[in-house]
């Protein structure tokens, strides 16, 4: 029986949701595609019994979770320096760049191979942003340049912007995410609970510089533009600065953006298929899992040109550029009310996301992965 051991943590981690997402759809997806003999393992920080019973819940079919005598914070720190008290042999595969990284010779044991994730290259491109986790990324890749095997990223986009900073040379290989949001039978319930307008445009977007939310702020705030509030998803706060204080500088009334918060799935599923529009003004991205989850739902989208996003949405969404700098909230202004003022470019919208979205399964990155670990 082989074994494929699938780091996991940043699933029970929960933030970023991209990635905490992508770590447990392709660990489920990679147990439901495992090849005869073949078996997947997870492997996490230490946490509660309950944090660990609850992953595991989630996970059917998961031969076991390996659990470090390391904290979360520890294990980042300990990997970081090459520090390893975790016996992981064989294959391991980690949905992020946290791997206990280490010199071997796949030459002499084939068997012995790592591969890691890098989601995008904002650490690099938007080190401000990125914060502290910016410069651990930068220190693992540092380490995965030396020491993995195969590099995944979920995008050309990304894979391009790397190779502009890191080398890796022939080890990248282009795996991406899906959609995975079903709408719940109570989603009226929803959204009387969440309070959502009747018709309303939808952002999910901390106040990072590289997410641009600003961007649509001073957009709504601008003459001739449709009256309609901006639900907001995702913390209300980063960096000492606060949603209400950037809604009060674009000069846009309060009362016209509705916070709701972090969400659950089903929330998210229901305030994306009730928005009129789904806008995202990113200055870059790694994939934009978002976007497909809002074609998945036939909800329109109005995005930036940010390469991941143009890969991504390959002719399925309305693109504002993002160059020149000045006058991108005007031009993000003039596709909303363009967009919104038109029923029939909607309804082609909503159609071509729909198609758009079957190109992404999880079934299919999973089998992609398997096949990565067999070609090495």
């Amino acid at each position: 029986m082989v074994t494929l051991r699938v780091i996991v943590d940043s699933a029970l981690e929960g933030s970023p949701r991209g990635i905490a997402r992508y770590a447990e759809e392709l660990t489920r997806a990679l147990i439901a595609t495992a090849p005869q003999d073949c078996d997947v393992e997870g492997v996490v920080s230490a946490a509660p019994d309950a944090e660990h019973a609850a992953l595991l819940a989630r996970l059917p079919g998961l031969r076991g979770l390996h659990k470090t005598v390391l904290s979360r914070r520890e294990l980042y720190a300990a990997w970081q320096h090459g520090i390893s008290t975790v016996p992981l042999h064989g294959m391991v595969h980690s949905t992020t760049l946290l791997a206990p990284l280490r010199g071997h010779d796949r030459n002499r044991l084939p068997g012995e191979q790592t591969v890691v994730t890098i989601h995008d290259a904002s650490p690099w491109l938007h080190p401000d942003s990125a914060g502290d986790r910016g410069g651990w990324v930068r220190a693992m890749a540092k380490r995965a340049r030396k020491h993995a095997d195969a590099v995944v990223v979920p995008s050309h986009a990304v894979a391009t912007d790397l190779a502009q900073h890191i080398d890796f040379g022939e080890r990248v290989r282009v795996i991406g995410g899906a959609p995975s949001l079903v709408l719940p039978e109570d989603r009226d319930a929803i959204a009387a609970r969440l309070k959502l307008p009747g018709d309303y445009l939808v952002a999910m977007s901390g106040l990072q510089r590289r997410k641009a939310l600003e961007v649509v702020l001073e957009a709504l705030a601008l003459p001739g533009v449709p009256d309609l509030p901006l639900v907001v998803v995702g913390p209300d706060a980063h960096g000492g600065r606060t949603l209400a204080t950037a809604v009060m500088e674009a000069g846009l009334p309060a009362e016209r953006v509705h916070a709701v918060g972090v969400l659950e799935d089903a929330e998210l599923a229901v305030v994306l298929d009730g928005a009129a529009a789904y806008v995202m003004p990113s200055l870059s991205e790694g994939f934009g899992l978002s976007v497909v989850e809002a074609f998945s739902l036939g909800t329109p989208v109005i995005c930036s040109d940010a390469p991941a996003l143009v890969e991504i949405a390959d002719g399925a969404a309305v693109l504002v550029a993002r160059e020149p700098g000045a006058g991108y909230a005007e031009r993000f202004a003039a596709a909303i009310t363009e967009t919104l003022s038109d029923s029939d470019r909607l309804g082609q919208l909503s159609v071509l996301g729909l198609d758009r979205s079957r190109a992404f399964s999880w079934r299919d990155s999973g089998e992609k992965v398997w096949q990565l670990h067999a070609d090495l």
